[in-house]
């Protein structure tokens, strides 16, 4: 695909959404008509349907539109980010159920095509006139079912086109026609009739041979693929869908000296809102009143809730995990984070090329040649004085062997095999488009917080002052902390009881916003908190827990303090901890041939941590969402193609831009929904077996086209000398079939790494 170019501040720039696409060669059509253009740079991609222009100010939207009519296609303006529904972020036009008359159309092909098959296949049960009864089921199958098809053939034909679907449809009209000439003009259509043929190689005039099964199965088997296509194509939107769902839907806003609720998209700037405790933050701001603590991992990746108070910036979709605070809007709309954070995921999507099939880009050049190759062999064997019917016989025989059916079958077997392995051992792939990535990746990008590490806050070291009990210092800061809402302090509070049991009553207890918690236990006044808070309430810090609250700070922990009667006992030392299988998983990914990268919006010493516990050398800490995906772009500017591996919000614009991306299903629905694939299970080893399992796929496809193409290439010549009846061609081509289905069965003796 043409990337784009530089734009000049005299360049614009329009997304149209593309209809009639129904393969990879209609988008580089588009592509190809609309770069004609002077001033034009167009990319159009078949996966989204959607083609992202950049045009300068002598070119005008309607031209596009335009260009894009008279290629054969349609092209619409979508809705901007702003006119989508607040509470789901879909389009207005959405709801309709796009897939059903593809369902539709290929239940009631399988149901008529599967005893026309049956039938053919065994002579046993092939009774009086069971031939008429396969052309009255099998008709239907051909003209409605294989209508889509038929319908694009033509459109491409109007404008000096051919591609898989002309294939398909000169194909089985062929079949079908021929059938329907044997049966009415021919032999076929006698009673007692069998469908029986000879391996032998040589003319005939196969006036009393039928391939009704060939039609309708090519049929039914194609539109098999293609719905599995556009249930995999309608979902390509869904990751920008659950961004905009994020954010929330109404808030309390300060107005006239009163609270009201109103919806947020009612806000504007310089307007107070209020957040209390488990409240969604409305839109970025900044805080004019109240102390709380922001758990903003699902937007800025940082592991730890930011403590925030008076001045301190907020940003919309953040959960307040505290207190109660009165927030100013300083950004609203599409201006605020999430919004710019969609339309990376937009831009990313657009951007990304889709992969040109093997299937189709032949095509446009097997199937003109087959059609030549046909008709030249008609008009041969009748100037040679052949006959009629040993003429058509070889221009039907040359059709019928180039008939797509093992083509069509390559791709979506393998891809129902590997997909349905993956889907027992927790991996979902999203479609053909994306394996070719997977050959080519050579550095995976490891997000940390919920990829690599738990995600979760847990304690992982108790230091006691010199004479104290660390086992009394935890079981009375835990007991204080059980009353606490903050993520730390639910930590300490955790591991208190799992570790001394049932923790004791509390009376007495008071919250401070910012520094900490006290509260009286065992008739003891306790106060558990930052060393500001132990300093304010009297309580010396021995110079051993100083060393010890640094060290850990250091190392990108989060040490809490807990002392009484005058002097500070100990910590409690607490982070995000490691995976137990990621050591593993990094490992494997290296066996693989993939550089590990760890990139985090946490802070460096938590993500330096991390990186030398599992032998990463490169990372990227303290990165912004929107800086994340500029990571990835950076990576791929030196040269590398890049696999993203995350779980957040804060991860999708990245996951989208990678060539290849992986979420972990574990994670939020956007990542879920911008990744190529999702692991279900939260175990990065998954990951690595993915990737293994996505490039076997692969490599059955190619496999699969290979021989596929080659049994053309050994059967035409054959069928153009006039020494292959239609029947030998049938039988060929179902032999292909059946070496293609058996390939891709064996994708279900896939075994995973992670057990």
């Amino acid at each position: 695909m043409t990337g784009p170019r530089v734009q000049d501040p005299a360049t614009h720039r329009v997304d149209l959404v593309i209809g009639g696409m129904t393969c990879a060669s209609c988008a580089a059509r588009i592509e190809k008509r609309l770069n004609r253009r002077e001033g034009v740079t167009a990319t159009v991609n078949y996966a989204t349907e959607k083609a992202t222009v950049h045009y300068t100010g002598a070119v005008s939207v309607d031209d596009l539109v335009a260009d894009v009519h008279r290629t054969g296609y349609t092209a619409t303006l979508p809705p901007p980010l702003a006119d989508r529904d607040a509470g789901t972020g879909a389009d207005p036009a959405e709801g309709a159920d796009d897939l059903r008359p593809v369902r539709q159309r290929l239940a009631v092909s399988a149901v008529l095509a599967v005893p026309v098959v049956a039938l053919a296949m065994v002579p046993p049960w092939q009774f009086t006139y069971w031939q008429w009864l396969s052309f009255a089921l099998a008709g239907p199958v051909v003209a409605y079912g294989g209508w889509p098809f038929h319908r694009a053939a033509w459109a491409n034909l109007r404008h000096g086109a051919a591609t898989m679907d002309t294939l398909v449809s000169v194909g089985t009209l062929a079949a079908f026609g021929w059938s329907a000439w044997a049966l009415f003009l021919g032999t076929a259509g006698v009673p007692g009739m069998r469908h029986g043929f000879t391996l032998a190689v040589a003319r005939t005039d196969g006036a009393g041979a039928i391939y009704l099964e060939a039609a309708a199965g090519v049929t039914v088997f194609l539109l098999a693929g293609r719905y599995f296509e556009h249930r995999a194509r309608r979902r390509a939107g869904a990751a920008l869908r659950a961004l905009l769902a994020l954010g929330a839907k109404d808030v309390t806003v300060r107005r006239g000296g009163q609270e009201q609720r109103i919806p947020v998209g009612q806000l504007v700037v310089g307007d107070r809102f209020v957040v209390r405790p488990g409240e969604r933050v409305a839109t970025d701001g900044v805080v004019e009143e109240g102390s709380s603590a922001v758990d903003a991992a699902s937007v800025t990746g940082e592991s730890v809730p930011v403590d925030v108070g008076p001045g301190d910036a907020v940003v919309g979709a953040t959960v307040n995990a505290g207190g109660r605070l009165t927030v100013r809007a300083t950004r609203v709309g599409a201006d605020t984070q999430l919004a710019r954070m969609a339309a990376l995921v937009e831009e990313a999507q657009a951007g990304k090329a889709a992969v040109q099939r093997l299937a189709d880009r032949v095509s446009a050049v097997f199937v003109p040649v087959v059609l030549a190759l046909s008709a030249g062999t008609l008009g041969f064997w009748l100037g040679a004085g052949y006959g009629s019917a040993a003429a058509f016989t070889a221009a039907v025989a040359v059709l019928i062997i180039a008939c797509p059916c093992a083509l069509g079958l390559a791709t979506p077997t393998a891809l129902l095999v590997g997909t349905g392995r993956g889907a027992q051992l927790g991996i979902l792939i999203r479609g053909p488009e994306v394996l070719e990535s997977t050959r080519r990746v050579d550095t995976v990008v490891l997000d940390k917080t919920g990829t690599v590490t738990t995600g979760r806050m847990a304690l992982v070291d108790v230091v006691a002052a010199p004479g104290a009990d660390p086992d009394l210092l935890l079981r009375r800061a835990g007991a204080v902390e059980a009353a606490s809402e903050h993520p730390v302090g639910r930590a300490v509070a955790g591991a208190a009881a799992d570790r001394t049991g049932p923790l004791p009553a509390v009376t007495g207890f008071a919250n401070r916003p910012g520094l900490g918690v006290v509260g009286e236990v065992d008739g003891v006044r306790v106060v558990v908190g930052r060393p500001r808070l132990l300093a304010e309430s009297g309580l010396v810090v021995p110079e051993e827990v100083a060393r010890a609250v640094a060290d850990a700070e250091r190392r990108g922990h989060t040490a809490v303090l807990a002392g009484w009667d005058g002097e500070a006992r100990g910590a409690c030392v607490v982070a995000d901890t490691v995976k137990e299988t990621s050591a593993d998983a990094v490992a494997a990914l290296r066996g693989l041939g993939l550089t590990p990268v760890l990139l985090t919006g946490d802070n460096a010493a938590a993500a330096g941590t991390v990186a030398a516990a599992l032998g990463i050398t490169e990372v990227h800490a303290e990165v912004l969402p929107a800086e994340k995906a500029a990571v990835v772009a950076a990576l791929q500017a030196r040269g590398r193609v890049v696999a993203m591996v995350g779980d957040g919000v804060n991860d999708a614009a990245a996951l989208a831009r990678a060539d290849l991306g992986l979420a972990m299903g574990t994670g939020t629905d956007a990542a879920i929904e911008a990744a190529d694939l999702t692991l279900v299970r939260g175990d990065l080893r998954v990951a690595a077996d993915a990737i293994r399992l996505a490039r076997r796929t692969l490599r059955t496809i190619r496999g699969n086209l290979f021989w596929a193409f080659a049994y053309n290439v050994v059967a035409l010549p054959l069928a153009v000398l006039g020494l292959l009846s239609p029947m030998i061609a049938g039988a060929a081509m179902a032999l292909s079939s059946v070496f293609v289905v058996a390939n891709s069965l064996r994708l279900r003796g896939f075994r995973p790494l992670a057990r």
